[in-house]
C-alpha cells in the first residue's frame, strides 16, 4: 500500500503553531491536535462524542491494558533439555565426522577446491559450514521439496529418496497428491490456476497484454493505475496517491526521490516489512 506524504514546507506562525501544507496549498487541520516548539499537542476531547468516536482517535482503548496470556504452551523443562543435549551430541558427531573426513575415512560430500587452487586464500571459514554438513543434511529432506502442480492451497508433491545421508536425492517416480501448503506465498489465492483470480488474470492479460504488471516507466500508463490510484486515495481518505510494485526499492528509492531532507512521510506499519 503506498504511503501517504504531504509536502516538505511547513509555515511557522507567530503563536509558535506549526501548520503543514497539503499537495493543494492548503494547511492541514489542527483538530486532532497542533504542533508547537517541536511538541505535539492534543486537542482536548468533544463533549458530544464518544471516546471511542473522537477525531477518529481512540483514547481510551482496553486492548493494550489486557494482561498477555501466551497462546502457545510452555515448552516442558524435560523437553528443553533433551532438545539441547540432542544437539550437544550433533555437534560432537560433527567434529568427530570432520576429523575423519579430514584424513579420507569418510567420504566429504562437499564442494571442494581443485588440487591446483589450494594455495589461494579460502573465502569462508571451515566452520562457518560446520552447521551444513553436519546438522542441517540430517534433516534436509524436510525442505526444498519439489512439487508437480501449482502452489495453491493444496499440491502435489514429488516423492524421493536418499542413499548418501540427503546429500543427493533420487525421485521414485511416485507422487503425494493433496498436501496442504503451509510454505508457500499463495497471496489471496494468486497461484491458483482456477477460480477468480486466475478468471480476472486470463480477462485481463487479453484487454490489457501482459505489460500491464510492469512498470509504468517501460510499457507505459494506463486507464487500470489511474483506477487503482484513485481507488487507494479515495479508501485512505486523501487527495491522491501513487502505486508501485510491491517490494524493497519502492522504499529505497521512490520515497527519497519524492520527499526531501525536510519532508514529512508517514508510514503504514501494515505495509511491506522492508
Amino acid at each position: 500500500m503506498p504511503p501517504s506524504m504531504t509536502k516538505s514546507s511547513a509555515n511557522k506562525l507567530t503563536n509558535g503553531d506549526v501548520f503543514h501544507r497539503t499537495s493543494n496549498g492548503k494547511t492541514s487541520s489542527r483538530r486532532n491536535g497542533f504542533v508547537k516548539n517541536h511538541c505535539l499537542f492534543q486537542q482536548p476531547q468533544q463533549k458530544n462524542r464518544r471516546p471511542s468516536e473522537n477525531n477518529h482517535v481512540v483514547r481510551n482503548a482496553s486492548l493494550y491494558n489486557k494482561e498477555f496470556v501466551e497462546q502457545f504452551e510452555e515448552t516442558p523443562l524435560l523437553v528443553a533439555v533433551l532438545t539441547y543435549v540432542g544437539y550437544g551430541i550433533l555437534t560432537i558427531f560433527g567434529y568427530l565426522r570432520d576429523f575423519l573426513r579430514h584424513w579420507g575415512m569418510e567420504k566429504c560430500h562437499v564442494a571442494r577446491e581443485r588440487e591446483e587452487q589450494k594455495d589461494f586464500v579460502p573465502l569462508y571459514q571451515d566452520f562457518e559450514n560446520f552447521y551444513t554438513r553436519n546438522l542441517y543434511m540430517r534433516i534436509r529432506d524436510n525442505w526444498n521439496r519439489p512439487i508437480c502442480s501449482v502452489p495453491g492451497a493444496k499440491m502435489d508433491l514429488l516423492e524421493r529418496a536418499s542413499k548418501d545421508y540427503n546429500w543427493t536425492f533420487q525421485h521414485t517416480g511416485k507422487v503425494v497428491k493433496d498436501v496442504i501448503n503451509m510454505g508457500s506465498y499463495n497471496y489471496l489465492g494468486f497461484a491458483e490456476n482456477t477460480g477468480r483470480c486466475a478468471d480476472a488474470a486470463t480477462e485481463s492479460t487479453h484487454h490489457y497484454g501482459v505489460g500491464v504488471g510492469s512498470t509504468r516507466y517501460e510499457m507505459g500508463n494506463l486507464d487500470i493505475h489511474e483506477e487503482l490510484e484513485q481507488l487507494v486515495a479515495r479508501f485512505l481518505g486523501v487527495e491522491s496517491s501513487m502505486a508501485f510494485g510491491m517490494g524493497f526499492a519502492t522504499n529505497s528509492m521512490n520515497i527519497p526521490a519524492l520527499a526531501g531532507k525536510v519532508g514529512i512521510t508517514i508510514y503504514i506499519y501494515f505495509s511491506h516489512a522492508s
